[in-house]
């Protein structure tokens, strides 16, 4: 009987001491609060912040966060981009809590669509959220809404452009849709965001939270999560009671990759990257064999070409771009006293000026850049390459090709085979006709070191000597 007693002792002690070594910490992980992965949409929004918010996501997914807290400081950006986001924040299995902050941010335009599409609306002390009326830019017509971006318009002249341009109306009531779509999945202020497309209309942070436009006001991201601990939010149809009071904030920053994506995708520098490029090429075709300018101008043509696939391009100023630089390189080969330099000067400034005019703060190609360009281009076309072409078209003055088609004066009399005088000095001719001392004749061709002439019948008769 003690021996059975003692047995079970043992067993049940072995059982306990199972317990505490291997699960107990797996409760104690279990217990251990989550945490809120913060990123950032700083600046214009447009490619780059559309790759790092995704990337950011899925860092969420592997770390299993609690949440995302988008913090938010924006004057607007692209509208592709704008909606590839938002698609992001819809399909996204993590609650989404949009921030506008720090004090003294904004969430214009497309920033105020994002802040209605997430799960939660926040906003910071002295910021300001709206202005969302979309505006047409360069492309084709028919293109995607990748030609369409947000900007910050005043009250009247949206309403002037929805009432006088079919096209900005029709624009003006696809996005009017679409913030309300948003507005009623969130249960927010639908009339109100109808206003900030129509009527380019702006809100504080009080004035946002008295209208039912954001859900809280927080001076911090700690303060965002301590207000939010206890909320429910639907996330993919599902009810989800956030716990938010103990948990770590991870901040996932833009990486190189992001770095690098958001300087090619720059207007300005996939301007310069297109013109380097067009350039070298040319450069190397007006001179084969120099290879690395050739090297150089393929890279940056692709990059600008990438750039360019992602960015609102107007078309109708890149043609005017790429006609102005064809005039120019003309002007080269063709005797026109500078009217074909003059007008590519002015189709390529034309031009510029509107390949990418997209009205968004950060996304547009600035004009001193374009006006530097252009005074560069003209003294590329005009004065350097102009002098290696025409240094080409020279005459030869020196070798063998400088020997041919040369003329000369016969020394002595002879039948086939005699001397005469080319450049200053005496070369062995041969002749298919007899010759005589002082006539003039012509290099025709020229065999190791006897040269074949003919009579020069375009001099004039020169009198023989005796």
């Amino acid at each position: 009987m003690r021996s059975s007693k003692t047995n079970f002792i043992i067993a049940n002690g072995g059982i306990i001491i199972f317990l505490l070594l291997f699960c107990w910490p797996l409760m104690l992980s279990a217990q251990k609060p989550g945490s809120a992965l913060w990123l950032n949409i700083d600046g214009a929004i447009g490619p780059a912040t559309q790759d790092y918010l995704q990337r950011g996501f899925n860092k969420a997914i592997e770390l299993n966060s609690q949440i995302i807290i988008l913090q938010i400081d924006t004057p607007g950006g692209l509208d592709a981009s704008m909606r590839e986001i938002i698609r992001n924040i819809i399909a996204s299995p993590i609650p989404v809590a949009g921030f506008v902050s720090p004090s003294g941010a904004r969430a214009a335009s497309a920033g105020t669509y994002i802040l209605y599409a997430s799960h939660i609306a926040a906003m910071s002390p002295a910021t300001n959220l709206g202005a969302a009326t979309p505006v047409q830019i360069g492309g084709m017509p028919g293109s995607s809404d990748k030609n369409v971006s947000d900007t910050n318009k005043e009250e009247q002249e949206g309403q002037n452009a929805a009432a006088q341009d079919p096209m900005a109306n029709k624009l003006v009531n696809d996005a009017v849709a679409y913030i309300r779509g948003l507005a009623q999945m969130r249960g927010r202020n639908a009339d109100w965001a109808e206003q900030a497309v129509r009527q380019a209309a702006s809100l504080t942070a009080e004035e946002a939270l008295e209208q039912s436009v954001i859900d809280l006001i927080a001076t911090s991201i700690p303060d965002l999560l301590s207000q939010i601990d206890g909320r429910t939010v639907n996330v993919l149809g599902n009810d989800i009671i956030l716990s938010t009071a103990q948990i770590t904030i991870e901040h996932f920053e833009p990486d190189w990759r992001t770095r690098l994506l958001a300087i090619i995708t720059d207007p300005n520098i996939a301007y310069i990257l297109m013109l380097i490029g067009i350039y070298a090429l040319i450069y190397e075709f007006s001179n084969p064999g120099a290879i690395f300018p050739g090297v150089v101008g393929a890279v940056c043509l692709v990059l600008a070409l990438f750039a360019f696939q992602v960015l609102p391009i107007n078309y109708a100023g890149l043609a005017l771009l790429l006609v102005g630089i064809a005039f120019m390189l003309a002007e080269v080969f063709v005797p026109s006293f500078g009217a074909l330099g003059i007008g590519g000067m002015i189709a390529f400034v034309i031009g510029s000026v509107m390949l990418l005019d997209t009205g968004v703060p950060g996304y547009g190609v600035s004009i001193p850049l374009i006006v530097t360009f252009a005074l560069l281009s003209a003294a590329f076309f005009l004065l350097i390459l102009g002098m290696a072409i025409k240094a080409r078209q020279r005459p030869v003055v020196s070798g063998m090709e400088q020997i041919v088609h040369s003329t000369g004066t016969v020394i002595d009399d002879f039948e086939q085979e005699g001397w005469a005088r080319i450049h200053g000095e005496q070369w062995k001719i041969h002749s298919n006709r007899p010759l005589k001392r002082g006539d003039r004749i012509r290099v025709v061709a020229m065999d190791g070191l006897i040269l074949t002439v003919e009579p020069d019948t375009g001099a004039s008769h020169q009198p023989r000597r005796n």
